[in-house]
């Protein structure tokens, strides 16, 4: 058997927060929480669940001292489901996301944007029909 991706962790400054933001971004629920930790998710993992197949990775907010320094090596795309690439963004606008230049110059069919602690991430095309 392989391993399974299970979590991807972002250290951030105010996990509370920056769950939030992510939980009205994805239409996640808080699934666990701790001190100076929140996990997110769309399903409540199982081990059972996860051993049977790949399933939705969930996301862990872990507080820690230091705050965003560089470009994120890794980050999230996102693509809006019920509205436009245009709409979306605007509603992430309201909810504390930021536009971002990383220098992806202009033209390009994705919008990159920073959520409320800088870390980059990208809207994609729209998948609604």
């Amino acid at each position: 058997m392989t391993s399974r991706f299970t979590e991807l962790t972002v250290d951030c400054q105010d996990p509370e927060r920056l769950a939030a933001f992510w939980c009205a971004v994805l239409d996640f629920k808080v699934i666990d929480s701790g001190e100076g930790q929140v996990e997110i998710g769309s399903w409540v993992p199982t081990v059972e669940e996860v051993r049977a197949r790949q399933m939705p990775p969930t996301l862990v907010f872990i507080r820690v001292p230091e705050g965003k320094a560089v470009k994120n090596r890794l980050h999230l795309d996102v693509s809006p489901v019920d509205r436009s690439t245009e709409e979306e963004v605007a509603r992430l606008l309201g909810l504390g996301a930021t536009r971002k230049d990383v220098g992806q110059g202009p033209g390009r069919s994705w919008v990159v944007m920073a959520d409320p602690e800088g870390n980059e991430f990208d809207v994609l095309r729209t998948l609604a029909p």
